[in-house]
């Protein structure tokens, strides 16, 4: 865990809501499936955002704007400074992805695909990934996983665009392994529609970030774990569903 000062690049939106944000810093030991931990000027509460993305010492964040903190951070400039802290969480194992890894994106829950998608080309993985959006208007970052060389599918709720449906919609029979980061109602599908071991990314509301203060404890087949500290990142096998016992 680093706390260090990163500068703006770029903070740009890519829908109404969301944005992408570039900024230059030490980025040294980043995994995919980590995320920073951002101060905010004004705000006593750092924000929990995922990484998307890190090249040549620049981190790549995408965020909603949600409350303050977010609707916030969307208003800084260029050349504006941040106080972060990164290498935070476990990240993916991508040891386990066999040959044709299937990842699972919804809404925010996309970005850090993104990264563990480029990770997993590298290392000559046949990859394919499914976004999940409410609607057209609300896609994001389609192009930039066909860029990296990914099969890329599109679902959408209301049908305007791609399958309709969810991601379990449009879920393949044949892969290898399954990663996914999005909404509880929706690794909850994947997690009973899936086929193999997988890993997820669980979200929890975070005070401190780094596992101090245990407000982001969540059970698990092997008692009580931090989502911060012990996840983000989850397999399969140890999550426990609030209908499970």
């Amino acid at each position: 865990m680093k706390d260090t000062l990163f500068t703006i690049i770029s903070n740009l939106p890519l829908t109404s809501s969301v944005y992408k944000m570039k900024l230059k810093g030490d980025t040294t030991g980043i995994k995919a499936g980590q995320f920073v931990d951002i101060r905010i000027p004004g705000r006593y509460l750092r924000r929990p955002i995922s990484v998307c993305d890190v090249q040549d010492g620049i981190l790549t964040i995408i965020y909603k704007v949600v409350g303050v903190g977010t609707e916030d951070l969307s208003l800084m400039m260029e050349g504006s400074s941040l106080k972060i802290m990164s290498e935070l969480g476990n990240g993916y194992d991508l040891s386990l992805a066999g040959e044709r890894p299937l990842l699972l994106g919804g809404g925010v829950g996309v970005p850090p695909l993104y990264y563990l998608a480029k990770e997993l080309k590298k290392m000559d993985k046949d990859v394919t990934i499914i976004l999940g959006f409410n609607n057209k208007s609300e896609i994001f970052y389609e192009e930039e996983f066909k860029a990296l060389g990914v099969k890329t599918i599109i679902t959408t709720v209301d049908g305007s665009y791609g399958i309709k449906g969810f991601v379990t919609s449009a879920m393949p029979d044949d892969y290898s392994y399954t990663y996914a980061c999005g909404p509880m109602p929706m690794l909850k599908a994947v997690y009973d529609h899936a086929k193999t071991s997988g890993q997820y990314s669980m979200e929890q509301r975070m005070g401190c970030g780094y596992g101090a203060c245990m407000g982001c404890a969540t059970p698990t087949v092997n008692g009580y774990k931090r989502v911060c500290k012990d996840g983000p990142i989850f397999y399969k096998e140890e999550i426990l569903w609030p209908t499970q016992k």
